[in-house]
């Protein structure tokens, strides 16, 4: 039982390496603000046009970056949700010789 529990924790490590390595992209405003992050919710970058900046006013800049933020983190929670899905799956799938012990 404690291999299934040290492999399962491997296994969730692997998970967390992989969305590391996701890129995803929140865009507001037709792509004038873009927030990139990585699967684990971690942004990475923010990109602002400069006409935006020049056209509109803070409050407005506000809410589109929390819009264009939102955005990819339902992206990384997509993903994040299916690289779990996965692995629990496998998970269950190793588990059911467990029981037969």
């Amino acid at each position: 039982m404690f291999d299934k529990i040290m492999e399962a924790q491997q296994k969730a490590g692997e998970v967390k390496t992989r969305l590391d390595a996701v890129t995803v992209t929140g865009i507001a405003e037709g792509g004038k603000i873009t927030v990139t992050a990585n699967g684990n919710k971690v942004v990475q970058s923010v990109t602002i046009d400069d006409s935006l900046l020049k056209d509109t006013d803070k409050e407005q800049l506000e809410e589109l970056l929390v819009i264009a933020i939102n955005k990819a983190m339902e992206q990384a929670d997509n993903v994040s949700q299916s690289e779990m899905a996965a692995m629990t799956k496998e998970m269950f799938g190793g588990l059911g010789g467990l029981f037969q012990k």
